[in-house]
Order: C-alpha cells, then structure tokens, then sequence
C-alpha cells in the first residue's frame, strides 16, 4: 500500500505508476505511437502467464487472483546499473488489493568463464534457483521469464519477484559495541550457512581450518575496502565540485 500511494495517482478513474524521468518511465510513455499498434496487455499477459508456470503450484494459484494494471521501466541500484528493470502493477480482488512485481534483466554470471557455463539455459532460471538454493526463505512470488523480442528486438532473460518484499535491517549506527559484535556474528552465520547449503560444508570448513588465518584476511580486506570507498567518493565529489559531474540535489 506504501508503494501504490508513492508510485501511482488516479487517471481515468484508475491507478496509474506515475511517470517521473529518467527513475520511473511508464510503458505507455516508452511506446508512444507505437502504443496503438500493439496489444501490449495482451502479450503482457501472456509473459505473466509464462512467468507463473515457474512458481510452485500454490502461490501460482495465489498470483492468478491478480490481473495486470500498469508496467513501467524503473532505474534499479548501483550493483545493476546498465541493466533492464521494470515494475509491474497488479490488482486482486480491487483497488485495495495491489501487488507490485519487479522484473529485473539477468545477465550471465562473470563466473562463467572461469567456472563455466551455467547448466540452466536461462540466466533468470539461475538466479532464481540459486537464491532459493542459498536462501532461507525466499520471496514467494520469484520466478523467471524470457522475453523473446523486446521492445529493442533483442532477446533478454528476467527474473522476477516483488518490489518490497519486507526486508528490513537495523540501525547499525545506534548500536552499543557489544550490539554490533552479536550483530556482526548473525550476519556471519547467515552467511556461512548460506555457502553451506550451496557449496561442498566439508571442503569449505578443511579449505578455513581452524586458524584466525583467514578471519584475518577478511578483516583486512574489509579495511582496505572502506579505505577505497573513501578514495572513490573523494574523487566523485571532486568531480562534482569541478563541474566534470553534474548532481542534482532532492532527486
């Protein structure tokens, strides 16, 4: 509901995704002329209907209780900049019923070429899996889909799940020393049993051993990592402060 009052306003006695260039650019804003030449709800509904079938049988039931309202293309965080993202708008039983879908473009992983190829044929397909592979619990709606012809004519493999899926985190900057360390440790052991379930447990724990050898090497790693971040946004806000980068201020 957070995200059908900051996305949309009514238009034409329906909810709309607002359009608000470059972040947020509405399909039909996309097309253009082009928008009365196509059945673009009907092919979008063919893809939701393909999307589907990759979901376990019961939310497949839950997702057909919804029916397609509004797409747009949205930009997506720094870690998948360059790529293809949209947000799909849904309604169940009315207005009050919304369900927002984020559709992102899956590239193959820069892995490939030292581990090789992936055995799943779609990118997507191998990001889902290898989520719901590391995950505890996984968003219920992630599926994948290929789109044969995009508006580019180009083909793209997606995978998909929802816009905010109750995520949260904590206040790591109100915390008190002994707060972080449990905090540090949790996220430590989410971590590792992540790894456990997708990797080989016994040659992770013989390749760790039992020394501090490479805690130690994390720690310094992690140091010369924030020590970087520092340089790199030295160097962005000299570039701003120097014109070279323009930077809007509330955007």
């Amino acid at each position: 509901m957070q995200s059908l009052g900051k996305l949309t306003r009514i238009e034409d006695g329906r909810p709309q995704i607002i359009s608000d260039p470059p972040v947020v650019v509405p399909l039909r804003d996309l097309l253009g002329d082009l928008a009365g030449a196509i059945d673009i709800e009907k092919e979008l509904k063919d893809l939701i209907a393909t999307y589907r079938r990759t979901l376990q049988p019961d939310r497949r039931v839950l997702l057909e209780q919804y029916e397609f309202a509004d797409m747009a293309r949205k930009v997506v965080g720094v870690g998948s900049v360059g790529t293809r993202c949209w947000i799909v708008l849904m309604f169940g039983r009315d207005e009050s019923d919304p369900l927002f879908l984020q559709v992102k473009e899956a590239e193959e992983s820069v892995l490939a070429r030292f581990a090789g190829r992936s055995k799943f044929s779609n990118e997507g397909e191998r990001v889902v899996n290898g989520q719901r592979l590391m995950q505890a619990a996984s968003d219920i709606f992630l599926g994948w889909q290929r789109v044969p012809s995009g508006i580019d004519g180009i083909s793209r493999d997606f995978y998909i799940r929802q816009l905010r899926d109750w995520k949260f985190s904590v206040d790591i900057a109100a915390m008190i020393p002994r707060g972080l360390r449990l905090y540090g440790e949790l996220c430590g052991l989410t971590l590792a049993r992540a790894h456990a379930r997708s990797g080989d447990e016994i040659a992770i724990a013989a390749y760790l051993g039992g020394s501090a050898a490479f805690d130690n090497a994390i720690a310094d790693f992690a140091a010369a990592y924030a020590d970087q971040n520092e340089q790199d946004f030295q160097a962005f806000t000299a570039a701003i402060n120097s014109g070279r980068l323009l930077a809007e201020r509330g955007v």
